[in-house]
């Protein structure tokens, strides 16, 4: 073989483990349930249980904050983060955890929130007695 084949072939053979190492660390949402079964570091994506308590007391450990969370099927788990509350969190509309399962317990290590928008003028928030919140259009 010529010494221009055997480079050419070097070079796809890097150019398909890059593109092999590009999507298999590319992640989607997942919920708990393939958390616990994989037992990776994994994007899950969710709202929070605003019916259950924070836990988070920064005079003891200021870097321990933990919350129930239900993920897109529904399914309620306990998440630890080690970190401080994020602020507002309980107005948050959508949280995005990354992290891992340990037995019953997801461990975060980064939290991201979608949070309800100030600038929709035509929305009012309705609280209710209700577990979710309405939404109101002003015309």
């Amino acid at each position: 073989m010529k010494k221009s084949s055997i480079v050419l072939i070097g070079i796809i053979a890097v150019a398909i483990a890059m593109i092999l190492v590009i999507y298999t660390d590319s992640s989607t949402y997942s919920t708990f349930t393939e958390a616990k079964e994989k037992k990776t570091e994994l994007y899950v994506v969710g709202v929070l249980n605003k019916e259950k308590a924070l836990v988070y007391e920064p005079t003891k450990d200021a870097n321990h904050f933990a919350f129930y969370m239900y993920d897109k099927d529904s399914t309620e788990t306990y998440v630890v983060f080690n970190g401080s509350k994020p602020q507002d969190i309980e107005r948050s509309e959508q949280i995005v955890l990354t992290g891992k399962m340990d037995g019953e317990v997801f461990h975060a290590s980064k939290i991201l929130m979608k949070c309800p928008s100030k600038y929709n003028k035509n929305e009012v928030e309705i609280i209710e007695n209700t577990a979710a919140p309405k939404t109101a259009y002003i015309n």
